[in-house]
């Protein structure tokens, strides 16, 4: 991820330790989102599976067969499609995105005020939302998959959203 491109090749605990150096040098507090956040945010005020409707991603996100110039080969430029209603770009496709949620196989269970669901010992962690090197059925506002968080790099179609608490 260099110049308008997004950062990518970044593990759950690199993400963490970024959101702690920004949030130092701020003055402001910086996280990760949780689950809930990222959906409610992917969605864009739709219960769709994605916010421009339920068809596939074609020319409206980046994975390995939306019919771009980046199918499969790298991310596209932050911004390079339409917006949701939030105003939020590349919610879907493009790169996974960390949230602070562990994994769990379900949401039975789990907190329903959208607050992290984290326990200590946790070792998977939440990817929401597609890559670009995936298929349009990943690109979807329910997409999630569990990821070891502990290594200080991910993938190259691995990166993040930065939240910040007001």
């Amino acid at each position: 991820g260099r110049g308008s491109r997004p950062v990518i090749n970044v593990g759950w605990s690199r993400a963490q330790a970024y959101l702690r150096w920004l949030s130092g040098k701020t003055g402001q507090h910086y996280r990760l989102l949780t689950e809930a956040e990222w959906e409610y945010a992917a969605r864009g005020g739709t219960a769709t599976a994605r916010y421009w409707g339920d068809q596939d991603g074609v020319q409206m996100a980046t994975c390995n067969d939306c019919g771009n110039a980046w199918d499969g080969k790298s991310t596209a430029p932050v911004g390079t499609f339409t917006p949701n209603a939030y105003g939020l770009h590349d919610m879907l496709g493009n790169v996974w995105e960390w949230v602070e949620d562990c994994y769990h196989e379900s949401y039975a269970g789990g907190p329903a005020d959208g607050s992290a669901w984290v326990e200590s010992g946790c070792s998977n962690r939440v990817l929401r939302g597609g890559s670009w090197d995936v298929g349009q059925w990943f690109a979807r506002a329910a997409e999630r998959f569990a990821y070891s968080s502990g290594g200080n790099y991910g993938a190259d179609d691995d990166g993040f959203r930065v939240a910040r608490d007001l």
